[in-house]
């Protein structure tokens, strides 16, 4: 059974840094990539999660949302399938639930973990 594996996140001041991991557990077959979704407060559809960053092992090809770029990095392993997202500069606006998700043949993802900054 395969289960992705979050940690990370918490409370964080306007301007601090967090850290997301995310990790692969069990035997995945042709994962292409992962990335990071969040879900903003005052919402509960999976259609209402705001894409965040993604990371595709073939070539390393990045993607930011344009509300994180220049503040988040994501990065991660192939080989273990694991992927980070360094978050800084932290704002209230990035408080929300954060899913990090496999692209490949099938689509993974997290339980979620919660990020709350304050002003």
């Amino acid at each position: 059974q395969v289960q992705l594996v979050q940690s990370g996140g918490g409370l964080a001041q306007a301007g601090d840094s967090l850290r997301l991991s995310c990790e692969v557990s069990g035997r995945a077959y042709n994962i292409y990539g992962m990335g990071w979704l969040r879900q903003p407060p005052g919402t509960e559809r999976e259609s209402e999660r705001e894409f965040v960053a993604s990371i595709y092992w073939s070539g390393g090809i990045i993607d930011y949302a344009d509300s994180v770029k220049d503040r988040f990095i994501i990065s991660g392993d192939s080989d273990k399938n694991i992927v980070y997202l360094q978050m800084n500069r932290l704002k209230p606006e990035d408080t929300a639930v954060y899913y990090c998700t496999t692209y490949g043949d099938q689509d993974y993802w997290g339980p979620g973990t919660q990020v709350t900054v304050s002003p």
